[in-house]
């Protein structure tokens, strides 16, 4: 295993220990956290994002550019998820429209992504981001 690929994995990690520490929080202080289902799928969009645009890199630094646009989508969707997952544990009013701007944002990965399914971290990652996508769409119905 790589240096790079252990950072990236105990980024991932940290991500999701503190979406899991502010649910924790949350329900040792008996309140409830009304966006959970979100915070962990954005949470879970970053870490096989991580994964995925990993992936894209190494293949990059071998001149394959066959997954640059892939690579471009995924770091695109890291950011806005990143957020999203901030958003939605603190139940911000910015939400919904965190929530729009991600739902547009995963589902374009999602799209990149699925044209490299046969990449295992690609499939990963667009599973992840239909369904951040799928919990966004609560937030905005």
């Amino acid at each position: 295993m790589e240096r790079r690929e252990v950072l990236q994995g105990l980024g991932a990690a940290a991500v999701l220990a503190a979406s899991g520490e502010v649910i924790a929080q949350a329900a040792h202080h008996d309140h409830t956290v009304p966006h959970q289902a979100l915070v962990k799928t954005a949470s879970d969009c970053v870490a096989k994002g991580d994964v995925c645009l990993s992936h894209c890199l190494d293949l990059l630094s071998t001149g394959d550019k066959s997954l640059a646009d892939c690579a471009k989508s995924v770091n695109q969707m890291l950011a806005v998820c990143q957020a999203l997952s901030s958003l939605a544990a603190q139940n911000a009013p910015a939400l919904p429209k965190m929530a729009s701007l991600a739902a547009e944002t995963c589902k374009s990965c999602e799209s990149e992504c699925r044209k490299h399914e046969k990449h295992p971290q690609c499939k990963d990652c667009a599973d992840a981001c239909a369904a951040c996508t799928a919990e966004c769409q609560k937030v905005l119905a």
